[in-house]
């Protein structure tokens, strides 16, 4: 069955709509829904044979995609309750001299092993690579980066300046930075079937 992330946000509807088709749930937290610069509010991640099943979540856009995880959540909560943590999302697009394909194997063979090295706190990471823009901007990838608190997530995003540096080199030659939006701060709720 085909993988979907559809964006918007309404967190209810977003809520909702993943219980009932067994998708994932990230939900902007207050700090970032309140901010008139993000670009969506809500993410769900779902496998369904119809993206119509995602209806009412998917204001801004709809995405088929495929899920690469990097690396796993050690102890996963029951279904249908949320993860503790808080997940940035990050909207991506290709760097404008790439094509989709080599973005995609850069963020994935480079980025992924380079993001492990020097996120020192995430402690899961996921990346949704869009394989069709159905409609709405034209992502080209989610990723999706989970801390174990709010204050890990500001402060042990990075192992120290030179990660810093290192990571946002990486990230301006596979991504466009100008264009990619700015991260999304969510809860996460997992509804597996």
């Amino acid at each position: 069955m085909p993988t979907y992330a559809v964006i918007g946000n309404d967190r209810e509807r977003a809520d909702a709509v993943a219980r009932a088709t067994g998708g994932t749930a990230y939900l902007a937290v207050d700090e970032s829904a309140a901010r008139d610069d993000v670009p969506f509010r809500t993410l769900v991640v779902a496998d369904v044979a119809d993206p119509s099943a995602l209806a009412g979540a998917d204001e801004i856009g709809t995405y088929r995609v495929h899920v690469r995880v990097i690396r796993p959540l050690a102890d996963p909560p029951p279904a249908g309750t949320t993860s503790e943590g808080v997940v940035a999302v990050f909207g991506m697009r290709r760097h404008p001299d790439l094509t989709h394909e080599q973005a995609d194997a850069h963020w994935r063979d480079v980025h992924a092993p380079l993001a492990l090295h020097h996120h020192v706190g995430m402690w899961h990471y996921e990346q949704c690579s869009v394989d069709e823009v159905v409609r709405g901007p034209s992502y080209d990838g989610f990723a999706l980066c989970a801390f174990a608190s709010l204050d890990d997530l500001r402060d042990r995003f990075y192992d120290g300046p030179e990660g810093r540096v290192a990571i946002g080199a990486d990230v301006a030659s596979f991504a466009d930075t100008a264009a990619s939006p700015r991260r999304v701060i969510c809860t996460e709720t997992v509804n597996r079937r």
